[in-house]
């Protein structure tokens, strides 16, 4: 039997209708529109696919935006003073540095990405905001592992008593995921590079997570019957080919439900930047907000 491909597409449209009525609330009765500056550094292709996929995805929903878009010899000191003029503004809720910066700054990042303002960090990357998260405090959550819970809650995939496996421990998807599952009383464990017997801890899982970063890396061997795999790579293996971290093909005759590579986790993590975005205008101007 083939398992159920959970839509990334469908999820992320009733996140949006959630955010359209929130955004009309802001403005209506605050005089609010959210607004979200997002800062390119250099001529990246796929950076400027991905901040263009941001900026349209504001536009359709409501959110003021505003892309600035540095030359990728920017010094460190004229990047930062731009972050320290956009904590400022206050039309601005939401800051968001694209990456990956050029190599002569790559060595700065986490005291670039420190310097944006925790209540406008839209990332949840801010050492505050990573501190909320491991305290059981959800301020501002990094996008794609928010997304990915987002996901398992509308499709009514219970979390509370699973075993949940993460492959992979980055700060980006792995380190938040483990909070955001153990806040919904899962049963978490995280695997790495230094993972023994790798195999024999994901087929444990009820809800695997696969975030490694290699293309086709979990195989249907590595899965329990029935189990939820949610993939969050994204690898390009061909000019035009992308894939995820999961043997789709595979897997999917194994597992219960899967999500695809293109269409899945990646258009949950654009409507979580948008609803973060939104937060941070509530929070900033201590309305509450209903998502």
């Amino acid at each position: 039997m083939s398992a159920t491909v959970l839509e990334g597409k469908f999820y992320a449209a009733q996140i949006k209708e959630g955010i359209k009525k929130d955004i009309s609330v802001l403005k209506n009765k605050h005089g609010i529109t959210p607004g979200l500056a997002v800062i390119i550094v250099g001529e990246n292709p796929a950076s400027k696919v991905y901040v263009a996929s941001k900026h349209r995805s504001c536009e359709e929903i409501g959110i003021y935006s505003e892309v600035i878009e540095l030359p990728a010899d920017v010094s460190k000191e004229i990047l930062l003073a731009k972050i320290a003029q956009l904590n400022n503004n206050d039309q601005i809720h939401g800051i968001l540095v694209q990456l990956p910066l050029p190599d002569h700054i790559k060595e700065n990042e986490a005291e670039i990405l420190n310097s944006i303002d925790p209540n406008k960090d839209v990332d949840g990357f801010h050492p505050v905001n990573v501190g909320k998260l491991s305290i059981g405090e959800e301020h501002l959550v990094p996008c794609t592992p928010y997304g990915c819970v987002k996901m398992l809650e509308l499709a009514g995939i219970d979390i509370e008593g699973k075993n949940a496996v993460i492959i992979g421990r980055s700060n980006i998807v792995g380190k938040p995921m483990f909070n955001l599952l153990l806040s919904r009383n899962a049963t978490v464990t995280v695997c790495h590079s230094r993972s023994k017997d790798l195999a024999s801890i994901t087929k444990q899982a009820d809800i695997l997570i696969a975030a490694v970063g290699k293309p086709h890396f979990v195989t249907s061997d590595m899965v329990k019957p029935g189990a939820v795999v949610i993939d969050v790579g994204i690898n390009r293996i061909a000019e035009k080919k992308l894939v995820g971290d999961v043997d789709f093909e595979q897997v999917k005759q194994v597992a219960g439900a899967i999500t695809p590579v293109p269409g899945g986790v990646g258009l949950l993590t654009i409507a979580m930047l948008l609803h973060n975005t939104v937060k941070a205008a509530c929070l900033i101007h201590n309305v509450t907000i209903t998502n």
